[in-house]
């Protein structure tokens, strides 16, 4: 792997252990010497990790469309920012410079690009590993969702599989290096034959 995208909040969240995990997980890509993909702001826990990385001496690139350059949150001291004219443009070009996803706490806009990846993962539109930090159990709620598509009907168990889930960036990176995505249709009643 050579570059790993990484979705996380652009606030910083109110425990400490967030911003504890966004430098833990820095600190592994720039010893895996594994380049960060991310949104390029320098603020919240995407400024914290940026700097983290850069920090470590790790690869750091930056995407972020022109309007949150205009609203000046932009980071200036990254190894390569790419400004993009859109949110849609914006995600392509993260995905096409990534080997893997991984998301850390953050908001809305986390979520939405995470499961737009792990969705494009779905319908084999790549084949690349998406894992969810999961710092102090963020995560579990969703984790618990994702199960109950599964047992309602919505999602077939090997893409629930699909969802890397840890709590240690060293652990969840191994399994990133090892993943073999599923090779499974998403359509549950053609599946069965319905």
């Amino acid at each position: 792997m050579k570059r790993i995208c990484v979705y996380l909040g652009s606030n910083p969240g109110i425990d400490p252990a967030y911003a504890q995990a966004a430098d833990a997980l820095a600190l592994e890509l720039a010893h895996r010497s594994i380049g960060l993909v991310y949104g390029g702001s320098d603020v919240g826990l995407m400024g914290r990790l940026a700097n983290a990385c850069l920090n470590a001496g790790g690869e750091v690139i930056g995407v972020i469309p022109e309007l949150l350059v205009e609203k000046e949150v932009a980071h200036t001291g990254l190894t390569t920012m790419h400004v993009v004219a859109s949110m849609h443009e914006r995600k392509q070009r993260m995905a096409d410079l990534s080997d893997g996803f991984i998301a850390l706490p953050g908001g809305l806009g986390t979520l939405e690009e995470f499961f737009e990846v792990l969705t494009w993962n779905q319908l084999g539109y790549h084949a690349k590993p998406c894992g969810l930090l999961d710092v102090k159990g963020y995560y579990a709620c969703l984790a618990d969702h994702m199960d109950r598509m599964v047992n309602e009907g919505f999602l077939v168990q090997e893409h629930r599989r699909m969802v890397l889930t840890g709590s240690d960036p060293a652990d969840l990176l191994d399994r990133f290096e090892t993943y073999v995505p599923p090779q499974v249709d998403k359509w549950i009643e053609k599946k069965k034959g319905l």
